[in-house]
């Protein structure tokens, strides 16, 4: 086993949600205001999953106040406490970019039936 495998062994977390691209989800993120330590939820919808091991990311979309915002979260942070799928999302692609020229009921996702 490489070096880089044995430094960051300690550092990935043992039980990762499961959620693909397409997904609404709900991130639990860690805030740190001065001393004060509190969980704020983001909301959206899962755009790219990249990397692999301790370096995974993932980016959520979402609309606020008419404005597009995305967050890249590191999958094996401390500051992600918690990430639940909302609805699964039926898509054909392995990176939704597109949706972000889409505004209205073309920048929704169709959901997935079981």
């Amino acid at each position: 086993m490489d070096a880089i495998k044995l430094m960051t062994q300690g550092c990935i977390k043992e039980e990762t949600p499961a959620f693909s691209i397409g997904d609404t989800v709900r991130v639990a993120v860690k805030i740190r205001e001065g001393e004060k330590e509190r969980i704020q939820a983001f909301e959206g919808t899962v755009i790219a999953k990249r990397g692999s091991g301790v370096a995974e990311t993932f980016t959520v979309r979402r609309l606020s106040y008419g404005v597009g915002v995305e967050r890249v979260f590191p999958l094996h942070s401390p500051n992600v406490t918690d990430v639940k799928v909302i609805r699964k999302g039926k898509v054909r692609r392995a990176k939704l970019y597109y949706l972000r020229g889409r505004v209205g009921k073309s920048a929704k996702v169709k959901e997935a039936l079981k």
